[in-house]
């Protein structure tokens, strides 16, 4: 029995790519909210789907859970940490759709947080949720499973007599050491640490420092932080990893934030912190090339950093221009560098298909790519999501496939100067190129087969 039923939307097994990588970690937003109520004094379960053998396994679950329980109040509250959850993916809102169709026929209340929830509140109602959660999960939620009059839940749209009513916004948290550590205990643990020591022989996982992201790239979404951020102190994100090293024994850590180390003071408090708690474990986190000084690498190696993602995007400065980066071709070749010589793995996240990118472009992207030898590459086309400048501008171009089915998708959503054929040829020449294999002379012929086949298509039209 539980008064709360917490669960969420991602299946490892449903996207192509979660399977291939078999990287998967546990929802850190669904604990952290997990951890909120329960510090409140309110029962709360959690029902996690993302390592069931199939969709269909994790429905059954799911039903098993309800029945289980016999929740007053179901919540699908999305990871927000997690990148697929920003996505917007259609297998996660079909599961999150059936998840609603469960929880209703069962006469139990349901609600829904995250980016995709936030972008299609009437869809989402339409499907039988009777509230969603809108900004930042915490308080609204626990207002929500207080029982509190809808019309009085700041951040909450709701079902109203036949329409949805938006209450007003409500202001992010500052002060995010606040937050109780993620309910871990409410999660099968083990579960990950086979399926991390079966792929890789090393068992991870994740954390998070802060949440949003002060930067204005054009094409990112921020439904849920908008323009704000905010950064936990040093002592404590130093202090958690402590104690996750102490409970869990993980190999590594994933620092999930969408920014990790955006201060300099704050990086070098936070290696002196890990390093006066021994709280030390080896981990990779993402950030931006411009942020990669010698003085940040210096401190994010001395705390155990071993990897660190970068979003590169292009090599063209006309495509980081376009995207509003602010930031310089230059300084992912000086970031690249920077972290070479403290022997942090470099990887870089790459863009293709922004509007205005043609064949020129694309060669200054791989050119850059051969020569900063990154470590890894991620390889995405420009994924057009609501609420961004990009979108609007490419809006009338957008067909009814709105959104990926999984994160290998890959199909441009709107008229790029190639097809998705050319793009998805163009990823694999690169993994190839940079992570080696067989085949890459056939994978370069391909792309520029595909190049040429559109020259021609492009001369016949006109």
């Amino acid at each position: 029995m539980a008064e709360v039923l917490l669960t969420h939307s991602n299946h490892v097994y449903s996207d192509r790519k979660q399977v291939e990588k078999m990287q998967p970690y546990p929802p850190l937003q669904t604990m952290i909210a997990a951890a909120v109520l329960r510090d409140s004094g309110i029962d709360t379960a959690c029902f996690d789907p993302a390592l069931e053998p199939t969709a269909g396994a994790a429905t059954q679950a799911f039903e098993a859970a309800l029945d289980r329980h016999r929740p007053r109040l179901v919540v699908v509250c999305e990871d927000n940490f997690n990148f697929l959850s920003k996505m917007c993916l259609t297998r996660n809102r079909e599961m999150a759709f059936q998840m609603a169709g469960a929880a209703q026929r069962r006469g139990t209340p349901v609600a829904a947080h995250g980016s995709d929830a936030s972008d299609r509140v009437k869809e989402y109602t339409a499907a039988g949720f009777s509230s969603i959660l809108l900004g930042e999960v915490e308080s609204t939620l626990l207002e929500l499973a207080r029982g509190n009059a809808l019309d009085t839940v700041r951040g909450l749209a709701y079902r109203k007599s036949g329409s949805v009513h938006y209450n007003p916004p409500r202001p992010v948290r500052t002060d995010l050491d606040e937050l109780p550590l993620p309910a871990w205990d409410l999660i099968a643990i083990e579960q990950y640490r086979r399926a991390w020591l079966s792929a890789h022989g090393y068992f991870s996982l994740n954390m998070a420092s802060s949440r949003g992201c002060p930067f204005r790239c054009n094409w990112c979404a921020k439904p849920i932080y908008g323009q704000n951020y905010h950064c936990r102190s040093a002592w404590a994100v130093a202090a958690e990893m402590l104690q996750l090293k102490t409970a869990y024994r993980p190999d590594r850590i994933w620092f999930a934030d969408d920014i990790f180390a955006l201060s300099p003071k704050w990086t070098r408090d936070f290696a002196r912190a890990v390093e006066t708690l021994e709280a030390r474990i080896p981990f990779k986190m993402q950030s931006r090339c411009d942020l990669m000084t010698r003085e940040t690498v210096a401190a994010l190696r001395q705390a155990g950093c071993a990897e660190v993602w970068m979003g590169a995007e292009s090599g063209s400065q006309r495509i980081l221009d376009a995207m509003d980066k602010g930031m310089r071709v230059e300084q992912i070749h000086t970031a690249r560098e920077n972290l070479r010589r403290h022997g942090i793995r470099a990887c870089l996240f790459l863009q293709f298909g922004y509007p205005g990118e043609s064949w020129p472009e694309i060669e200054a992207t791989i050119r850059m790519v051969r020569e900063t030898e990154p470590d890894d590459i991620g390889v995405s086309v420009s994924y057009p999501l609501p609420g961004t400048k990009f979108y609007w501008s490419v809006a009338t171009q957008i067909a009814t496939a709105s959104n990926w089915s999984d994160s290998a998708d890959l199909a441009m959503l709107f008229r790029g100067a190639y097809p998705s054929e050319f793009y998805r040829a163009l990823t694999e020449a690169l993994h190839l190129e940079v992570r080696g294999g067989l085949g890459l002379s056939a994978a370069w012929e391909q792309v520029h087969a595909l190049k040429e086949s559109c020259a021609s298509l492009e001369a016949v039209a006109s």
